[in-house]
């Protein structure tokens, strides 16, 4: 798949700590990702998500080295890919059912800088609509129905949703595209959609609702122009981030917040879109953290990172990496 993976054995395979965190970037490949420092500031695309997290993850491993520390249980360090994006967590996805399947006992993922912890994952579903049909001449061939208006009548059915803010459900369309020109009837209209919550069955609704109104803006469109021009529909699913949660009474929680109070700080923890979604919705323990520092401008051209105090992130990921394969 792509991940990298490096076992630092213990006095014996378990407990196993996955302590991970990912390569990708939301950058496509022409965007140059060279950062620039000045002091303790680094600025460049991807610096802070999730270059922090792979700094951590390096730092982790040279201090456990460099003090010979030998632990009871082992940790895996992985490098995944495909969280961001439509990646849809396909790297953790194959690192939980085929490389690493049954020998994971507890899983962290370090994303972003803060110090931030997580135990509760965001869900999505991101689709991309498309509706097609024969085009034409707006006015030669005026009648034929109109895959851009059939998108419309979608969009609009969608800005109208009722949802509900406990549990907290949004839903965004976030691009649109089609057409050849203004005189022209569309032989193709686009749109991608974005549906979360951290409520499966919340999450599930609004997307069988959805499924529903994009089917229901066919048939208006089709209806409209009776039988001229019949358009179609395909609907494809970009990504799917299951929602879960790990319960505020597991020991990698209260072991989270044990170190915290022995660095000096609290950790509250939220709910937020990672790769501990996964884990999380096959009921394995996991959380999130941050990899201290601060960030700014994240998933951005102008996303930087100032490094000041980031050792309370690395220190607090070596000290809960420790506490965890005892």
């Amino acid at each position: 798949m792509g991940d990298v993976i490096g076992e630092r054995p213990g006095q014996a395979a378990h407990p196993n700590l996955v302590l991970a965190a990912h390569l990708d970037t939301v950058f496509p490949p022409e965007v140059d990702v060279h950062n620039t420092m000045n002091g303790t500031k680094m600025k460049g695309p991807g610096i802070g998500d999730d270059c922090r997290g792979l700094a951590v993850l390096i730092g982790v491993i040279r201090s456990l080295d460099e003090a010979k520390v030998v632990t009871p249980g082992t940790i895996t360090f992985v490098a995944n890919v495909g969280e961001e994006g439509v990646g849809d967590l396909r790297g953790v996805k194959h690192l939980f059912d085929v490389s690493l399947h049954g020998k994971i006992d507890n899983f962290i993922s370090i994303d972003g800088t803060g110090l931030h912890a997580t135990r509760i994952g965001v869900g999505s579903y991101r689709y991309k609509v498309t509706y097609t049909g024969p085009g034409g001449h707006s006015f030669g061939s005026f009648g034929n129905a109109n895959p851009i208006h059939a998108l419309g009548r979608m969009i609009a059915k969608v800005s109208d949703f009722q949802v509900t803010t406990k549990p907290k459900v949004t839903f965004n369309v976030g691009r649109i595209g089609g057409g050849t020109s203004v005189n022209s009837i569309a032989y193709e209209g686009w749109a991608e959609v974005d549906m979360r919550s951290s409520d499966a069955a919340s999450l599930k609704a609004l997307e069988e609702k959805f499924q529903a109104v994009v089917q229901l803006a066919l048939n208006e469109e089709n209806e409209r122009w009776k039988n001229k021009g019949k358009i179609a529909v395909e609907v494809k699913l970009l990504g799917y981030r299951p929602a879960g949660e790990t319960p505020e009474s597991a020991p990698i929680v209260s072991t989270a917040k044990a170190v915290g109070k022995a660095l000096g700080f609290d950790v509250r923890f939220g709910e937020g879109s990672t790769d501990s979604n996964y884990p999380m919705s096959l009921h394995a323990p996991a959380i999130t953290i941050g990899g201290g520092g601060t960030g700014t401008g994240a998933h951005s051209l102008d996303e930087a990172f100032d490094s000041t105090d980031s050792w309370k992130g690395t220190q607090r990921a070596l000290l809960l990496a420790v506490a965890l394969v005892q």
